[in-house]
């Protein structure tokens, strides 16, 4: 695709109308890649032919390795100690045009490619009525899905009705319990000591659970596991403001702009894979020159407070939004699923997960039911800004709504079919059969079988 070149969405060229001037004016490389010959049309067909030539030299690269394992190797030695980065080596000595304002150089080093390396981790994993989820440790926020799950487990789901008020009041208000944890817990726990086990024990739900009410909540307000006192991020006093040309703020609303994918993958081996994969927007860092793509920008979601587990530290890992999920029945894999979506992902896949497994529809049904999310707490995007109260919701069945503002929560109406993008793929080991579903909404996601 990228050298014999593919059709561009119309949201890649309503972005690229937007950043046009930045990239003519103070990313090169960018305009290069993208402007060559001037800002292209919705459907024109695209090629980065740099991206290509690096793919190419890769494959190259690991030709004369041998086996498919050493190929790999050899591919990772030209990425972060090779040709790759030295190209991101030289690219973030040069000072450019950040969000400040002001132009600035990168902070990777080639160094700090050479010393990276992926590793293999346990998941952290929660029961829920015969299911077991699994999710990424704390440097994501895979976590807070877990405790959503033990703050609703003692509930009878099924009987508040489904998407009724009752439902999606309590669901709501559990979420922001768990998400206040998340802003004043979760970091790196390479370099923060997180107190994971009691923040996902049934014991800490219980204590937490009594603040649920009937009514919205509209304060921030994390736990004490262990008896630890809660540290909440201090922000700075000026930040970028929301739709600024980095885009970094693009995920701080319920419509997905086009970067974070999740693709879900189940075999006849009983293989299960969840991944959700996202880095650097065409708008947000400029394009490293001869590469043909840019870095990521997670960095945004650290914080300065020198206390906090989530501050900024060299070779620590921001505590990200990526968060893909696994289920087992039985002690057996049995679901894969995850969506594009920021803070809205665990907030997405849960109300996916709570329709299949409490109320019984099928994965297809699960991903199309109507969506609904708050904004309530703090965004993980820059500049963090967040909603107290405030519930996205898609349209709902008569009086639902109006039950909920009655209630205090501050109702967003989003357009039909406007939140979420699930995948999900799902093996039946009684059968046999492997089953897949994915959302029609933004008529991106498919599922196939072969």
């Amino acid at each position: 695709y990228a050298e014999s070149g593919y059709p561009l969405l119309p949201r890649i060229t309503d972005t690229l109308v937007m950043v046009e001037p930045l990239f003519r004016e103070h990313w090169p490389s960018s305009a290069a890649v993208y402007l060559g010959g001037g800002v292209p049309r919705p459907g024109q067909r695209f090629h980065n032919r740099d991206l290509a030539a690096t793919y190419r030299r890769l494959l190259r690269d690991t030709a004369p390795a041998g086996g498919r394992e050493e190929q790999i190797d050899a591919a990772l030695r030209s990425f972060y100690s090779g040709f790759v980065a030295e190209a991101v080596d030289l690219h973030c000595r040069h000072e450019l045009m950040d969000s400040s304002g002001v132009a600035h150089p990168g902070l990777l080093t080639a160094v700090d490619l050479a010393a990276f390396q992926a590793r293999r981790e346990d998941p952290v994993t929660a029961d829920f009525r015969g299911w077991t989820v699994a999710k990424c440790g704390p440097w994501s926020q895979g976590p807070v899905f877990l405790q959503q799950l033990q703050l609703l487990a003692p509930y009878d789901l099924a009987s508040t009705g489904f998407l009724s008020a009752d439902h999606i009041h309590l669901v709501t208000e559990c979420a922001k319990l768990a998400f206040a944890d998340r802003e004043a817990w979760y970091g790196d726990p390479d370099f923060a000591s997180v107190p994971l086990a009691d923040l996902l024990s049934s014991r800490y739900a219980d204590e937490r659970r009594p603040l649920v009410g009937d009514r919205a909540s509209l304060a921030l307000t994390p736990g004490r596991p262990a008896g630890l006192e809660p540290r909440l991020p201090r922000r700075e006093a000026r930040a970028v403001t929301e739709g600024h040309w980095t885009g970094a703020g693009s995920q701080s609303l319920g419509a997905v702009r086009g970067d974070t994918v999740h693709v879900a993958v189940a075999d006849r081996h009983g293989n299960l894979v969840a991944c959700t994969p996202s880095g650097g927007w065409l708008q947000s860092s400029p394009v490293i020159p001869g590469l043909g793509f840019c870095l990521g920008t997670r960095a945004q979601m650290f914080n300065l407070d020198p206390e906090h587990p989530n501050h900024l530290e060299g070779g620590k890992r921001p505590r990200t939004t990526l968060s893909p999920s696994l289920a087992l029945r039985d002690g057996e894999p049995c679901l894969a699923f995850g969506t594009p979506g920021g803070d809205q992902q665990d907030q997405w896949t849960l109300e996916f997960f709570l329709t299949h497994a409490v109320f019984g529809q099928d994965l297809q049904a699960s991903i199309d039911a109507p969506m609904f999310h708050t904004t309530h707490f703090p965004s993980s995007f820059a500049p963090h800004d967040s909603h107290p109260g405030r519930l996205h919701s898609e349209p709902m069945e008569p009086g639902v709504l109006d039950e909920l503002r009655r209630r205090g929560h501050d109702v967003f109406e989003a357009d039909r079919s406007s939140l979420g993008r699930i995948c999900a793929v799902g093996i039946d080991h009684a059968t046999g059969i492997l089953s897949a579903a994915a959302s029609a909404r933004g008529a991106q996601a498919y599922a196939a079988g072969r």
